[in-house]
């Protein structure tokens, strides 16, 4: 398993970052599986609470071929945050090719009924033989 760099990101108060990591014990290269975990740390520093209502996701491999995942809250789980809370959790994506890269976004309800996007920044999923870099 190989751990590559945070990325991060600021909106409204809500700090996303992801911590993407290949998972070489759940991938076959020769069979065209590359899979890779993401770990997301969901931090409020803003001044009242905020809860994640739904993710979207776009995914995309070294060829170009991308897919959207869109659903309601993240592992199940529609977590509310009050300020200096947070939330981490990890899943995983699997991809045809040694490269690729997510970008996405968390969409937010703040106490005041303010809805917002929280943007996930673009990460690098490169397999271990690949230097990292955002597509």
């Amino acid at each position: 398993m190989a751990k590559s760099d945070i990325y991060q990101e600021q909106t409204l108060g809500v700090i996303v970052a992801v911590s993407p990591e290949y998972l070489s014990d759940h991938s076959d290269p020769e069979d065209g599986r590359h899979v890779w975990a993401y770990h997301v740390r969901i931090e409020n520093r803003g001044n009242q609470a905020v809860q994640l209502l739904y993710r979207h996701w776009r995914i995309a491999d070294g060829r170009g071929v991308t897919h959207e995942v869109v659903g309601d809250g993240v592992v199940g789980d529609q977590p509310i945050l009050e300020p200096g809370e947070s939330y981490t959790y990890s899943s995983g994506t699997p991809l045809a090719t040694a490269t690729g890269f997510m970008s996405g976004r968390f969409h937010m309800i703040a106490a005041d009924g303010t809805r917002f996007d929280a943007e996930v920044p673009a990460f690098s999923l490169d397999g271990p033989d690949r230097p990292p870099s955002v597509h």
